[in-house]
């Protein structure tokens, strides 16, 4: 069993941060949506991790390159999205940190969360498929990791409405 560094987040000088990993799923749109009332409800910071996935460039050098600045270009975008619904919301004074990693997602997360001690919730959203909340969810809530994760994940359904997201954060 590793050792577990022992949040202080609501010491003088530390802000708790909740962790949303972002991407172009709709369910971010949500787990954004409660992530962020409830850091405004509690006084606490957000952070929005977009992780690159790794492809298989092993001969193509050139290739790669292209995939990173295309992917660098493509967490740009999706953090001025994101940053236009929280003005649209009315939550422009909540100024999150973007993050953008390289890697497996789930190693990605793990690392953040074990370097940054001020991140205190991993906030999740939950897809309305049929087939299941997706695959974050899937591995990191419910799967064999879910018992030993080092903080609270809270998983927002994705079939909620703003309102009712606006009334449980």
């Amino acid at each position: 069993m590793r050792t577990r560094q022992l949040r202080r987040i609501f010491h003088e000088g530390h802000q708790r941060k909740l962790l949303v990993v972002v991407d172009e799923s709709p369910e971010t749109e949500m787990a954004l949506a409660y992530a962020v009332r409830r850091a405004r409800r509690t006084g606490g910071g957000l952070a929005l991790l977009y992780v690159i996935e790794p492809a298989d460039f092993q001969h193509w050098i050139g290739v790669e390159e292209a995939y990173r600045e295309e992917a660098q270009a493509k967490a740009k975008a999706i953090f001025r999205l994101y940053g236009r619904k929280l003005k649209h919301w009315g939550y422009e004074d909540l100024a999150p940190e973007e993050i953008v990693r390289e890697g497996v997602k789930s190693d990605q997360i793990n690392a953040l969360i074990q370097e940054d001690p001020q991140i205190g919730i991993l906030v999740l959203g939950a897809s309305v498929d049929p087939e299941g909340p997706g695959p974050l969810v899937s591995s990191l809530a419910g799967g064999k990791n879910a018992g030993g994760f080092p903080i609270p994940i809270t998983v927002v359904p994705g079939g909620l409405t703003l309102d009712e997201i606006e009334a449980l954060a």
